[in-house]
């Protein structure tokens, strides 16, 4: 079954096209990878999935429902979750209370519910504590749930956002550079983390990487764009060695 469908998405900023005549699709229980060189259009293409930018033009379906024209929050409701290449936490709020957040797409109760406090409301609130520690378990930071996010050290703060996003419940989790800033170990433990997060909660998992290393060893498809054109796609064996690819991370060596 196909999660995902990109088909012909196209953005323009003015004259400069930053995603062109894009087509691919992300199928269920995988997980996928963007690849391309710096400016090649990837966060452009994360950004029309998750309705921060609206496409020129193409389609754009998630479980066969069209994002396109719909806003964040309402894509979110109908099951995409995703992380920032730059963290967005709420640094002041607490690694608990930073997860909890996330729960506000799947709340029900209304503002009377919070106001008199009725069994309702008390069994949502208990509802939404008990998935959020369950994510914070899950990713491996329940000693820090009560310290606020700007204190934790780097990595947990990525893992952080991973747990929030979690907390939305979805079904693709879109991975906007998981592993920026993160030390070999931390790299590692993001691999077994991302395997889990398919294995355990049956999620979809798209990711945007430069770090080589951690693509080969957990995509098991890769779509790579140059210009915001579809170069290559493929396994990791079959992607690594296209000599489109290898030309447009390295360039192309000039004849004498």
């Amino acid at each position: 079954m196909t999660v995902l469908s990109v088909e012909n998405l196209t953005l323009k900023f003015g004259g400069l096209t930053a995603v062109n005549d894009l087509s691919f699709q992300v199928d269920e229980n995988s997980i996928a990878s963007i690849i391309g060189p710096n400016g090649a259009g990837k966060t452009s293409v994360f950004n029309m999935i998750t309705g921060f930018y609206s496409p020129t033009s193409g389609k754009i379906d998630l479980m066969g429902k069209s994002l396109v024209n719909k806003k964040p929050s309402q894509i979110t409701q109908i099951g995409l979750a995703r992380t920032f290449q730059n963290l967005r936490l709420f640094p002041n709020l607490s690694v608990l209370d930073n997860v909890k957040s996330g729960m506000h797409c799947r709340t029900k109760q209304t503002v009377w519910g919070a106001l008199f406090r009725t069994k309702a409301q008390r069994a949502e609130e208990k509802y939404i504590e008990d998935v959020a520690y369950e994510c914070i378990d899950f990713v491996g930071i329940r000693k820090y749930a009560n310290r606020a996010a700007k204190n934790l050290p780097y990595g947990a703060q990525r893992y952080l956002e991973i747990a929030r996003a979690l907390a939305t419940q979805p079904k693709l989790l879109l991975l906007d550079e998981p592993a920026a800033g993160l030390n070999y170990e931390e790299k590692q433990y993001l691999i077994e983390l991302i395997r889990r997060i398919r294995d355990e909660y049956n999620i979809t998992v798209l990711m945007i990487e430069h770090d080589m290393g951690l693509i080969k060893e957990i995509s098991e498809k890769i779509t790579v764009i140059d210009y915001g054109c579809k170069i290559a796609e493929g396994t990791p064996e079959e992607v690594l060695s296209n000599e489109k690819v290898i030309e447009a991370y390295l360039g192309k060596e000039e004849e004498e």
